[in-house]
Order: C-alpha cells, then sequence, then structure tokens
C-alpha cells in the first residue's frame, strides 16, 4: 500500500477514486457475466456442430460400407477454394464468426468412380464445413476467455485492493484531520485562556 498524504487535498483525491471505482464495478461485474454467458453459448454451438459432424460421419461410414469398395476418397477431390468469416463484437471484444466456406470444383474420371462418389463428395464438404466452423468457434472460445480473465483480475482489482484500500485511506485521512482540528480548538482555548490571565 502506497504512503497516503494526510491532507485535505489527498481526502477529496481518495473520495474521487473511491467514486471512480464504484462506478466502475458494476459494469466491470455485468462485463464479465455476459463474457461467461457467451462463452457458455459458443460452446453449446460447439457441442451442436460437432453432433452434427459425428452424424454425418456416422452415416457417411455405415453408407460407405453398403458398398464395400476403396474407391479412393480423399483430399484431392475436395478442395477449399476459401473460408468467409465475418467479425462480431460481444461486450468489446471482436470474435470471428463463420460464415461459410467455398470449394473447388469436384473433377474426376467418370469412368474409374463409382456413381455415389458424388454424394460421397458431397458429406465430405460438409463435415469440412463442420471442421471449419469449429475451428472459428475455438476461436471465439479463446478470445473471449481472454478478455474474460482480464476482465475477471480487474473485478478482483477493485473489489479486493482498491475499494477497501481507498476506504482505509480516507478513514485514516479523516481520523487524522478530526485529531488536528480537535488539538487546534484546544490549543485555541488554552491560547484564550492564557491570554485572559494575562490581562
Amino acid at each position: 500500500m502506497a504512503k497516503v498524504k494526510l491532507t485535505k487535498n489527498e481526502l477529496k483525491s481518495q473520495k474521487d477514486a473511491l467514486k471512480m471505482f464504484s462506478r466502475y464495478l458494476p459494469t466491470l461485474i455485468l462485463k464479465k457475466q455476459q463474457l461467461q454467458l457467451e462463452i457458455r453459448q459458443v460452446e453449446m454451438r460447439q457441442k451442436e456442430v460437432q453432433a452434427k459432424k459425428d452424424a454425418i460421419n456416422e452415416d457417411f461410414r455405415s453408407w460407405i460400407g453398403v458398398f464395400g469398395e476403396d474407391v479412393g476418397i480423399d483430399g484431392s477431390l475436395i478442395k477449399v477454394k476459401y473460408v468467409k468469416t465475418d467479425t462480431g463484437n460481444i461486450a468489446g471484444v471482436e470474435i470471428p464468426v463463420f460464415v461459410g466456406a467455398e470449394f473447388e470444383p469436384v473433377s474426376y474420371d467418370l469412368f474409374e468412380k463409382p456413381l455415389w462418389v458424388d454424394k460421397a463428395v458431397e458429406k465430405l464438404q460438409q463435415v469440412m464445413l463442420f471442421d471449419l466452423e469449429l475451428k472459428v468457434l475455438d476461436k471465439q472460445v479463446e478470445l473471449l476467455a481472454r478478455e474474460l480473465r482480464t476482465t475477471s483480475q480487474r473485478v478482483n482489482l477493485f473489489e479486493k485492493v482498491k475499494i477497501p484500500e481507498t476506504k482505509t485511506n480516507i478513514k485514516k485521512i479523516s481520523v487524522y484531520l478530526g485529531d488536528q482540528q480537535t488539538a487546534a480548538v484546544v490549543r485555541g482555548k488554552i491560547s484564550k485562556k492564557n491570554l485572559v490571565k494575562v490581562s
């Protein structure tokens, strides 16, 4: 705790600081709650997307198993042209928002690949879209969690350090100034008494 001057100016300064801390604390608490809520919502969205991806994968596995042939469906058939994201703002935090992706057109020899490859490519593109969205959601959680950590630290700083410290300083200065005022009154009475005796 820094040494505090025991003056009226310092008392005013400490009272102003306390007023400011008390005004900002509710805003910080609200921001903290909003960030916690947003993180929970993003995590729920992650679970939804993961469940959809898992469902497509499961459907895809059973569907491919029916045909029982290896036709070499790999990453060469699916290439992402670009991923489109936008920017959102949650409680003052800039976050990426997944908009979609565009894939390169699929080209392969129709005589070498079975007819169902088109359907398989479509399913794989859906899975890849979910993967891309999950990456963006991971980034959202990371950015929001970082801001939540900072905001929580500020809330703790205000609640546990700054406000109690300022209240202690105000009390200390007030007691000191009160003692000084009382001492001045006593000295004045003694001087007046001495002046009366001399006269």
